[in-house]
């Protein structure tokens, strides 16, 4: 029996044994099952600064988490080895919620660490893991951070909002058109971010990447809708290297930057660069 998935815009619909767009998500007889579940490719003790957040406690190192899968499919993604991968593509022992919320608190013990950060895939292709171990992390007095591409649909952040004390999602650019290039929707990702605003510490991110979302009447736009939802919203805007499949153009210039910084300053109050 084909059943739809309805955890992002792109509505999967699939046969039983037929994995979804984000390689992550699976028909099993007739039920859409989290075939990431548990499944991590990556895991380190990182500065809370590279997620990043730069406004949500400073100066401290987070425990970070991925596994593998995404449903947008960016040519420049830095992470495209396990976020372009699907079952059985990449290495990823399984490690259940109860051992990674009990890493958490040991890491506590030997170097600070102050919670659980959910990232380098995109993690909410994979959300009930994300939701079942934060539950954990938060019991145990510790923080949940979520680095996410916000096309999740809103039920799914409502689900886990009650446990999620940060965010950095990204806000990949202002035009309808650039985001289905990316196979993704501006306004599920406008949406995500209004609610997402309300309930937890919001940081947001912006690559630019030369003739695509450099220009300062998108930034503008871009920032005066954010600065509608709360002007002190820190906004990182960071700088391109080629990746993946696109290799076509160089790293964007400092200067564009620099200049796409005071456009968003005109608004924002929090406004920095990243990759330089």
């Amino acid at each position: 029996m084909k059943t739809t998935c309805q955890v992002c815009m792109h509505r999967c619909t699939l046969s039983p044994g037929q994995t979804g767009l984000c390689g992550a998500r699976k028909n099993e007889n007739g039920k859409i099952v989290c075939a990431n579940y548990g499944r991590i490719t990556s895991l380190a003790l990182d500065p809370i600064e590279k997620k990043p957040l730069k406004h949500f406690r400073p100066g401290s190192l987070i425990l970070s988490v991925g596994s593998y899968g995404c449903n947008l499919r960016c040519p420049f993604c830095q992470n495209h080895e396990i976020s372009m991968a699907g079952e059985g593509d990449v290495h990823s022992p399984y490690v259940p919620p109860q051992r990674l919320a009990a890493l958490a608190l040991e890491w506590k013990e030997r170097a600070g660490n102050i919670g659980i950060a959910y990232t380098y895939n995109e993690p909410l292709v994979g959300w009930e893991y994300v939701r079942d171990t934060a539950r954990l992390v938060k019991e145990n007095g510790m923080a949940n951070v979520l680095v996410t591409n916000g096309t999740a649909a809103p039920e799914i952040l409502e689900e886990l909002l009650p446990l999620i004390d940060a965010m950095n999602i990204d806000l990949k650019g202002f035009r309808p058109e650039y985001y289905r290039m990316l196979g993704g929707d501006l306004d599920t990702v406008k949406t995500f971010i209004a609610r997402a605003v309300t309930a937890c510490h919001v940081e947001l991110t912006t690559l630019i990447v030369p003739g695509e979302n450099d220009s300062p009447e998108e930034m503008g736009a871009q920032a005066r809708w954010i600065a509608d939802l709360n002007p002190e919203i820190p906004l990182h805007i960071t700088r391109f290297f080629p990746q993946y499949h696109m290799f076509d153009r160089k790293p964007t210039e400092i200067q564009r930057l620099r200049q796409l910084a005071e456009t968003a300053g005109q608004y924002l109050t929090n406004v920095s660069l990243g990759n330089v």
